[in-house]
């Protein structure tokens, strides 16, 4: 066993979804560790940190398996549900007697999701269906060892039976994906009824009042192509343990130099720290220009490297649906990405599919908001047609023509039919009232939810100018 390999990583997503192609799991809330077993056992981190010694019960490992590499979550199950900060408690921890009280007080537990190699042969090429059937034969599940329960088709209704047990989310694997180390892909999906990010902490707004002594709020940035992009701050979230203990910390790596490129709109006084610490914070949304929306503090990360902390974690949210429907290998139709403009953009686009129809897209808090119209675009005061409402499509799209292939989902010919700027004058749950600007739609339209018919059918109308 002389190769290291880096865990596969997954997209985020904002909401369930149910497909026959993809399988779901839960997503625990602990530390990723691939474990290498033959004569004797390592436990490696995704920065490549030895864990063993952090977590002696998990030797264990090396009476339930033979010459394997498996792939899972190091776990601390606390009242009943994960506790994310005694697992990481647990890996900072030095002093063999600390390591062997916390060991006793917060056992940890190893969920193992996936095996990649057996017999020195890498499994990597394999679908996920195949690799589960091999980690079920090669391991054994022991006192501090469980193999990962899935459900299959039924993503909706395991992700809100998921949560009622206290864990975080759900993961979503498509069935035949292979094993991508080191990879974002998105064959995995991420759901959580949270969002949450790995965030590098480039420096610290200094602190008023009862936080005179510590800071105010963090600055947060990702990596783009090897560049710190600011994404926002956080400023709550800290026990008062946290605010000191951190201060202390930041204290060791001020730096003179800024550490973001461009002017970061905060207020306060900025102090600028050397790229070296990772946090994980919760947020509800990621705003159009790429900030990460009413962001919360949820501990440092000091299993992970900084330059881990890219920008496609937060790329992919809104659209789960999308992306769980299309082989990126197969059809040219763009993945995904923010691609935010000035203005809000409209699409129609021709779609020669099983049947001709009109798909009409409306650009909305980053991702394209989707309806088919079997008919077209009314062009007249006073002409109605329905419109189906189908999942959000990335930005990208706006600029998609081209052939979809056979077996891929929405298979046919697409090609814009009119594009434009577009102006909102209301936008409810069940109603849009909107103004189009394009080469040939012009005017005022309204989109109304059809409450008695179908979930998804709208009716479309011009209206007077």
């Amino acid at each position: 066993m002389n190769r290291r390999y880096k865990p596969m990583l997954a997209q985020t997503a904002d909401a369930p979804f149910d497909s026959e192609e993809w399988i779901f799991e839960i997503k625990w809330d602990g530390i990723r560790a691939i474990s290498y077993i033959n004569d004797e056992t390592n436990i490696r981190s995704r920065n490549d940190k030895e864990l063993k010694h952090n977590f002696p019960e998990l030797d264990e490992l090396r009476t339930l398996a033979k010459n394997v590499i498996l792939d899972g979550e190091i776990i601390v199950i606390e009242q009943g549900k994960p506790d994310f900060q005694a697992v990481i408690e647990r890996a900072k921890a030095t002093r063999s007697h600390e390591i062997e009280i916390l060991a006793q007080r917060s056992p940890a537990t190893y969920v193992v999701f996936d095996i990649i190699e057996k017999d020195d042969q890498p499994l990597l090429k394999l679908p996920l269906t195949e690799r589960k059937k091999l980690l079920e034969q090669n391991l054994k599940e022991g006192e501090h060892v469980l193999i990962s329960i899935f459900a299959d088709k039924d993503g909706k209704a395991y992700y809100d039976a998921a949560l009622k047990t206290g864990v975080e989310g759900v993961m979503a694997k498509k069935k035949d994906s292979p094993y991508e180390p080191g990879v974002r892909s998105h064959s995995w999906l991420k759901i959580r009824k949270l969002a949450t990010c790995d965030c590098v902490i480039l420096g610290y707004t200094k602190g008023e009042g009862s936080r005179k002594e510590a800071f105010g709020a963090l600055l947060l940035g990702l990596y783009d192509k090897g560049q710190p992009v600011y994404v926002g701050k956080v400023g709550t979230g800290f026990s008062q343990e946290e605010l000191k203990s951190l201060i202390d910390t930041f204290k060791k790596l001020e730096t003179k130099e800024r550490t973001l490129p461009l002017d970061v709109d905060v207020e306060g006084e900025i102090v600028w720290l050397e790229p070296r610490l990772v946090c994980e914070v919760a947020y509800q949304s990621v705003t159009r220009d790429g900030k990460l929306r009413m962001a919360r503090f949820r501990g440092l990360r000091a299993d992970k490297e900084p330059t881990d902390c890219t920008i496609d974690q937060i790329k992919a949210a809104g659209l789960a649906e999308y992306v769980s429907k299309r082989d990126f290998s197969i059809t040219p139709e763009p993945e995904g990405g923010r691609e935010i403009g000035e203005t809000k953009t409209f699409v129609v686009q021709e779609h020669s599919a099983r049947r001709l129809h009109y798909d009409l897209r409306l650009e909305k808090e980053g991702v394209l908001k989707s309806w088919a119209v079997p008919k077209g675009i009314p062009q007249k005061p006073g002409e109605k047609r329905l419109a189906v409402e189908t999942e959000d499509h990335p930005l990208a799209y706006a600029k998609f023509e081209g052939i979809i292939p056979k077996g891929q989902y929405g298979a046919g010919s697409v090609r814009i039919w009119d594009k434009g700027s577009y102006t909102v004058k209301a936008w409810k749950g069940d109603e849009v009232e909107f103004t189009l600007n394009g080469e040939k739609l012009h005017g005022r339209y309204v989109l109304v939810k059809l409450k008695k018919a179908a979930g998804n059918d709208w009716l479309l109308l011009k209206v007077k100018d």
